[in-house]
């Protein structure tokens, strides 16, 4: 296959990362500036911020992944750039600055969306170890903060296709996990302090319904509408999705849909129930004086009431979402199982999917921590298959917050 030095680009939420791989499968350098700090203090992304810092890091974090990779702006062959879906003010910092590039160096560039770049950080790093014979189907569950999606995924020479057999019907996994963590005082991002306090409840002391969906989802088009579908949702919103290839792309087979707005509301409901309001409001002030608290800090400020809540909101979201996963998988006759995107870098997650996959006898895949979460190295991974078809981008592209995956 023909060799080829990318520069990836990503912007589409809260992360400014710059990426250099070589031929879809050598990460030369990643480079990821979090806006963590700014958003911090509001308990979630604020999407002008988020823009603004992307403008602040865009130029120096580009540079230094070209210096790290020790590469200069003419030595790469392509440049790679997420055009959704996300937060379309920060996705149009990345795509201005990728555009202007590539037109002043003359080279080709490529629009990526950033779930497939999700699916391909797991290729990536399966390709870096050697392993090139993954078996076909593979089912992705593409888990985040703004995404929780189930693609059936087919290579067809260089190109890939996608078709979505479920998605969440209102809140994200990774959105549930920041909005309990938010609830209970212990700020933002809840998702890893939530897994890391989990270790230290019972996650049986509190029963929690799974979501159980029965009807059709309402903005599922209908087959003669097509000027209705390809909604992906905002990234750290609640996401939607249009089907991908046809409105329902295996009639007569069951969709696979997620729904988290229900436990949440539970977790809200156990405390007014408890009364924990006060305590609550003890923990978040305690917190919030704290620069970057550590997990002693976090232990300190919750009683064993709270940390069984966390440990059982985490046990019901996870059984909730391998169970699901596996119906999938066993349904469409998947051969390989991959799991991606910020909430699959949870320790619980991927032990109950290693654990549950293997007694199906099928492997799953992750991608490694620092890949789970946004990153250029993705982008630039999955650019990798277009540029060897010259699928490059228009230079009047625009941003799609809510880009379907197809």
């Amino acid at each position: 296959m023909q060799p080829a030095v990318i520069l990836g680009i990503e912007s589409s939420c809260d992360e400014t990362a710059a990426a250099v791989v070589r031929s879809g499968e050598e990460v030369i350098s990643n480079v990821v500036a979090s806006q963590i700090a700014t958003h911090q203090p509001y308990g979630g992304i604020v999407p002008e911020l988020a823009s603004r810092e992307h403008l602040r890091a865009i130029v120096p974090v580009v540079r230094q992944a070209l210096a790290e990779a020790g590469k200069s702006y003419e030595s790469i062959d392509a440049l790679a750039v997420t055009q959704g879906p996300g937060l379309a003010g920060a996705l149009l910092v990345g795509i201005s600055f990728a555009k202007a590039l590539a037109f002043a160096l003359q080279k080709p560039l490529i629009a990526v969306n950033h779930l497939e770049g999700h699916i391909h950080a797991v290729l990536l790093e399966e390709r870096q170890k050697g392993n090139h014979e993954l078996r076909f189907p593979v089912l992705a569950l593409v888990v985040s903060g703004g995404h929780t999606h189930l693609y059936l995924s087919e290579q067809r020479r260089e190109s890939w296709s996608y078709e979505n057999i479920g998605h969440t019907r209102d809140d994200a996994a990774g959105e549930a996990f920041d909005k309990v963590a938010k609830l209970l005082g212990l700020g933002y991002p809840g998702g890893p302090v939530i897994d890391r306090l989990s270790k230290h409840g019972n996650p049986k002391a509190v029963k929690f319904a799974t979501s159980q969906i029965k009807h059709p989802d309402r903005r599922t088009p209908a087959a003669s509408d097509p000027a209705t579908s390809g909604n992906e949702g905002n990234k750290k919103k609640s996401s939607g999705a249009g089907p991908s290839r046809s409105a329902f792309p295996n009639e007569g087979r069951p969709r696979f849909d997620f729904s988290y707005s229900g436990i949440k509301t539970a977790v809200l409901r156990f405390v007014e129930t408890n009364n924990l309001a006060p305590v609550i409001e003890t923990r978040r002030r305690a917190l919030a004086d704290l620069s970057k608290p550590k997990l002693e800090d976090y232990l300190a400020h919750c009683d064993q009431q709270t940390l069984d809540l966390i440990a059982s909101f985490q046990r019901a979201m996870v059984t909730d979402l391998v169970a699901k996963t596996l119906a999938a998988a066993r349904e469409y006759e998947v051969a390989t199982l991959f799991v991606t995107g910020g909430v699959a870098a949870n320790n619980e997650l991927r032990q109950s999917f290693e654990q549950e996959a293997a007694r199906e006898g099928l492997p799953v895949y992750f991608p490694s921590r620092p890949l789970s979460t946004d990153n250029a190295a993705m982008i630039a991974a999955a650019a990798y298959p277009k540029f060897m078809s010259k699928d490059f981008a228009a230079m009047d592209f625009s941003a799609e917050a809510g880009m379907a995956l197809k």
